[in-house]
């Protein structure tokens, strides 16, 4: 019998036999080199033709996607049709005699690199690169590109990682689970897996010691693995099985507990077609509206009356319901040619999000410009915060901003500890708080939240930031003065709109900590509604102590467990 963990990443308990993704394209030789004499034009001329048939079959793999699948396989059929890479790639063979196949893998080493050498954003785009690379190169040799393996029948998918490309085709109908030995809670892999609702979990480091045809256990609420498969187990297996066969519904309203409290639960989305699905979810509103769509991947500043049309566009969906604008989170970690001048060596803790406006003051004020003509025009009701706050006067200086264009209520994001730990003189500045936990967790265990290795630490259940989260929302009531308030009657409300909003048994600590809403992914509204519904506020604050009282974030996950049967009745 062996066990195995790694970091839990979107719920599900289900018993099935693993398939291992194919190994990945092996690497050209350094020493492949043209024989002397040997054509170096018509070598380099293979290499764009091999681009461009990578690129055509990605866009037809786009093409019967749909959503966040499409537009993933798309932006990597872009990178395939990239000069940078290709031309990159033919200057290695005509000017050092290199074989198309060891230039193609030099270029896409030379182009990744760059981009982390970027950060944030611009380094996730390196796994873009290295896996249109693979394919290059594979198309080149003429064998099969990497991807999931064909199996008639359901089994779990285990691999190192997975490329965007590849999480993209992921079939739920056939993955009944997903297990890598790299990647993070933030990765193209977790992310998808919460939009699917598949079972999965990351970094676990030992999953390979189980061979292909392995039949197991995967729990990816405990984010554990067995080979010891018992009667228990096929009992949770089955409840999520009965889940998946009828699944919960939600129908608006708020996240109602037993005593009658009631929260929030709003949707995370980033333009409108999200905004789109939200409504037909019931989601109460937004808690998180992503605006970077309009500004990432151009070289000038959307004009006001463009964004104006798209915030527009967006509203449309939400009327009568409140949509908290995040303004632009771009910077040293998502760079723009019109927003930012240089490289930095940390571009996770340089010039990023608000702190943007220090020198260009147009891009913020012309977005709030933006947002405020919009409102003028819709029904929805738009909540204005700003990213990356730290200090109370930044707090002071964007509420100024908003209340000088009318735009009210207006409120901040607590993604550093410096807010978390100030909080009772930022909401005395401001209207409203919601916290990142993405963000807050990486800054608080000073881990990059991109970096496998470092996924167990970047886990909104450590004890540190559930304490962080409590400071907030103990500040908040402070400044509100309303120490005993909690739910929707806050007067100065605390939001949560980071992955961890979407965990159903993190939602039931988050909301004994104080926090008033809860904004997520459309999909996990109906089970974090459900497991709110059977606990009273006392217990949900009596589990939250003890979350925040842990050892270690598995610790408080065993502890709330033990307190939430409802996860296992549901399979979570």
């Amino acid at each position: 019998m062996a066990q195995y963990t790694g970091v839990a990443v979107s719920p599900g308990r289900v018993i099935g036999t693993i398939r291992e993704m194919a190994p990945p394209v092996a690497e050209p030789s350094a020493e492949e080199v043209l024989p002397e004499g040997a054509d170096r034009g018509a070598e380099s001329e293979r290499i764009p033709a091999a681009a461009s048939a990578v690129q055509a079959t990605l866009t037809r793999l786009a093409e019967r996607a749909t959503g966040d699948g499409r537009n993933i396989l798309q932006a990597t059929a872009q990178m395939a049709a990239d000069p940078s890479l290709t031309q990159t790639a033919q200057g290695f063979v005509v000017s050092g005699g290199k074989t198309a196949e060891r230039a193609v893998w030099e270029a896409g080493d030379q182009v990744a690199s760059m981009l982390e050498g970027l950060g944030g954003y611009m380094a996730e785009r390196a796994t873009d690169v290295r896996d249109v690379r693979a394919r290059i190169v594979a198309e080149l040799r003429g064998e099969q590109a990497p991807g999931i393996p064909e199996v008639d029948e359901p089994f779990v998918l285990t691999a190192i990682d997975l490329a965007p490309a590849d999480t993209a085709t992921l079939d739920p109908e056939r993955v009944i689970a997903l297990i890598t030995s790299d990647g993070g809670p933030q990765s193209h892999t977790a992310i998808l897996a919460r939009q699917l609702g598949l079972p999965a979990i990351v970094a676990a480091k030992s999953i390979h010691e189980f061979s292909d045809g392995t039949e197991v256990f995967v729990d990816a609420g405990l984010g554990t693995i067995t080979d010891e498969v018992t009667d228990e187990h096929h009992r949770f297996a089955e409840a999520w099985a009965e889940l998946q066969r009828n699944p919960l519904t939600y129908e608006g309203g708020g996240g109602v507990l037993q005593d009658g409290t009631r929260v929030q639960l709003l949707a995370n989305i980033g333009g409108a077609q999200d905004a789109e699905k939200a409504a037909a979810a019931n989601a109460d509103g937004v808690g998180l509206f992503r605006t970077e769509f309009l500004f990432l991947d151009r070289e000038d500043e959307p004009s006001v009356e463009e964004q104006t049309a798209a915030y527009v566009e967006t509203f449309a969906h939400l009327a009568g319901k409140k949509v908290v604008v995040r303004t632009i989170d771009a910077g040293a970690d998502k760079p723009l040619p019109f927003l930012t001048d240089a490289d930095e060596p940390n571009p996770a803790l340089g010039v990023r999000a608000y702190r943007t406006s220090w020198e260009k003051r147009s891009v913020l004020t012309n977005q709030l410009d933006a947002i405020a003509a919009a409102a003028k025009t819709s029904e929805a009701t738009p909540w204005v915060m700003a990213p990356m706050i730290a200090t109370v006067t930044e707090t002071e200086d964007f509420v100024a901003l908003c209340r000088e264009r009318g735009l009210e209520p207006a409120g901040i994001m607590v993604e550093t500890p410096a807010a978390a730990i100030t909080a009772d003189r930022h909401l005395t500045a401001c209207d409203f708080a919601s916290i990142g936990t993405n963000d807050l967790t990486q800054y608080t265990m000073a881990a990059d939240r991109q970096l496998g290795s470092l996924a167990h630490l970047n886990n909104p259940w450590q004890p540190s930031v559930l304490a962080l989260v409590k400071a907030t929302c103990d500040g908040a009531r402070v400044a509100g003065g309303d120490p005993e308030a909690f739910g929707e009657s806050a007067n100065k409300p605390v939001g949560v709109c980071g992955e961890a909003a979407g965990d159903p048994g993190l939602a039931v600590v988050l909301v004994g900590l104080g926090v008033n809403s809860l904004s997520m992914t459309p999909r996990s509204l109906p089970a974090v509604a459900k497991v709110l519904s059977t606990v009273t506020l006392e217990q949900a604050q009596e589990l939250a102590a003890k979350a925040v009282a842990a050892r270690t974030a598995e610790d408080a996950i065993s502890a709330v467990r033990a307190g939430l049967p409802i996860l296992g009745e549901l399979g979570l």
